[in-house]
Parts: C-alpha cells; structure tokens; sequence
C-alpha cells in the first residue's frame, strides 16, 4: 500500500509533466486581487485558483483537515503549507488548463519556499496589489460576502498577518514598478494588461525585461 509521501510524490510528478504556466497574485484582504483575476481570466486565458476558496472549501467539508483549517482562520492565521499546497495541486491537475493565476499564495516566506520544493514550479512573475489599510478596511466593510471572516477584529488580525508574513515575500521577488491598487478597477486592469502584454512590459518596469520570478508591484 502506497504512502502519504508516495501520494504527495506522485501528484508532483504529474504536474510537473503538466508543465504549467503559473503567476503568484499577492496582495492585502481587500487589495482588489479576485476583481483583477477574473479580469485577467477574461483577456488572457488563464485559471484563476484562490489558495482562500480552496481553504474555505475544504473547511465547509467537515474533514479533519477543515476543523483545523477553520480554527486557525478563526485566529488569522497561516494554514500550513503542506495542506495548501495539495489543495491547488489538485486544482491544477484536475483543470484542463496549462495557465494558473494562483491567488493569495504564498503567504509566508516558508509557503514560497514549500511550494517550489515540492511542485518544483517556479512563477512565471508575481503580481503585488499595493494598497493601503484604509482602503482594503473600507472595502471589505463595504462588500456582502457573508463571509465569517469579514468582521473588524478579524480583519484587522488579518492585516497584521499579512504585514509580518508576505511582506518579505514580496521582497524575495522585489522587480521595478508600481501601480497604485486603490485606483479605479479599469484604470488597475490598463496597467495589469501591460504587464501580460509582453511590448508593454519594459514600459511598465521602467526598462529592465522581465524574468522568471520576477514582481510587479500594483
């Protein structure tokens, strides 16, 4: 009887075969990262995957998994690596697409670090939606998900997170450029555009060519 290792291996292995395409979308509760997604789903062709979705899913499951997902979204904190990782590895193999915008991952400079261990993918380039904590407060307050989390305490817990944790991430793959997130929604899109339109990029970044691994700040 095969393992959990052997299990974890073998989904790896097929994704790896898969060849995927794969941009990081980061960005504070509220930065506006879902609305840009779609956006970029519609022009360009790729599958929009939220690590937060795929979370909440998994904790509406009622699997064990779920309980402790729920109770430490409860808290605002980072659920571990190994449980989101699997969740969009089953995602991507399960999609008939080649091209992943990957929402809200990695969290944490250990996620970014786990998730290229064991996927062995590397972004194609990481977005960064810059904006400020009013702005993403207002907004969350403002919208009607229903969501559990979208209370002000939590929000706020969540900010901190974010602040402490992908922050540095970020960092790691810090490019030239910046776009201010709270502008209007098509406003945020002509420049996201630029940034998948490959004459547009140099524009964008202020000369330097893009990399694998590379960040552009929104």
């Amino acid at each position: 009887m095969g393992t959990a290792n052997d299990s974890s291996k073998d989904i790896s292995v097929r994704l790896a075969e898969k060849k995927p395409k794969v941009v990081f979308v980061l960005g504070g509760p509220g930065s506006g990262k879902g609305t840009q997604c779609e956006k970029i789903v519609q022009d360009f062709g790729y599958t929009h995957l939220s690590a937060g979705d795929l979370l909440r899913a998994e904790k509406n499951s009622g699997s064990e998994n779920g309980i402790m997902i729920q109770n430490m979204m409860n808290e605002g904190k980072i659920v571990p690596s190994e449980v989101t990782i699997k969740l969009l590895q089953k995602a991507m193999l399960e999609s008939g697409n080649d091209k992943f915008l990957i929402d809200g991952f990695p969290r944490n400079e250990e996620n970014r670090a786990a998730f290229e261990a064991v996927t062995k993918i590397e972004p194609e380039f990481v977005l960064y939606f810059n904006c400020s904590e009013k702005e993403m407060e207002r907004r969350i307050l403002n919208r009607n998900q229903g969501r559990e989390d979208d209370n002000i305490e939590t929000i706020r817990k969540r900010f901190k997170v974010f602040l402490e944790s992908s922050l540095p991430v970020i960092e790691y793959y810090k490019g030239k450029g910046k776009i201010d997130a709270a502008k209007p929604v098509e406003e945020v899109f002509e420049e996201v555009k630029g940034i998948f339109n490959p004459p547009e990029v140099r524009k964008v970044v202020g000369g330097r060519g893009w990399g694998r691994g590379c960040c552009a700040i929104l």
